[in-house]
This record gives C-alpha cells, sequence and structure tokens, in this order.
C-alpha cells in the first residue's frame, strides 16, 4: 500500500549568505540599475527590489530570512519583467 502513494520531494529555495548579496548589490549598481529598500534589515540587507527602468535588466527581489536567533540568510528571485505588485510599489514611492 505504501508504494502507491505519490512521493514528491519538496522544493528548496536557496538561502544566500550577506556577502554574497552585497556582491549582487553592487553588481547591479554598477550595471545602471536601481535599489530600493522595502524593508530594514536585521541582520542582513533586509527586503530589497533591484530593478532598471529601461527593462535592460532583470529585476531581482532579495527577501531576509531569519535562520534562528543569530544569523539570517537571503532569498533571491529574479524576474524578466517586474511584477505589476512591485511596480505599484515603485509607482507609490516616486
Amino acid at each position: 500500500m505504501a508504494s502507491k502513494l505519490p512521493w514528491t520531494t519538496p522544493k528548496v529555495q536557496t538561502l544566500y549568505t550577506t556577502s554574497s548579496v552585497g556582491r549582487l548589490i553592487a553588481e547591479y549598481l554598477d550595471a545602471g540599475g536601481q535599489m530600493l529598500q522595502m524593508r530594514e534589515g536585521v541582520l542582513g540587507h533586509g527586503d530589497v527590489l533591484l530593478y532598471d527602468d529601461a527593462g535592460k535588466l532583470k529585476t531581482y527581489v532579495i527577501r531576509e530570512v531569519a535562520i534562528n536567533e543569530w544569523s539570517s540568510g537571503h532569498k533571491v528571485r529574479g524576474y524578466n519583467r517586474m511584477p505589476e505588485k512591485y511596480r505599484a510599489l515603485l509607482d507609490k514611492q516616486r
């Protein structure tokens, strides 16, 4: 009976260190992109939106995730086109 259960492996999100996210932000800004800090971080960079108004670069959303009381990691997600949720946030900030 147990062999007929559909087993799936859960999707695992990669967590990045503060230094690797810092390098991503620096390289993105050097390439002509812009940065919006959506939420200030506790141990890392917090929630950051990397975007390019010209549309030549990908849009990146970086979220800080608490691992335990004294360390955190960052989830990084890239988009070819900026999602409307973040476009509305940028329009609200301007």
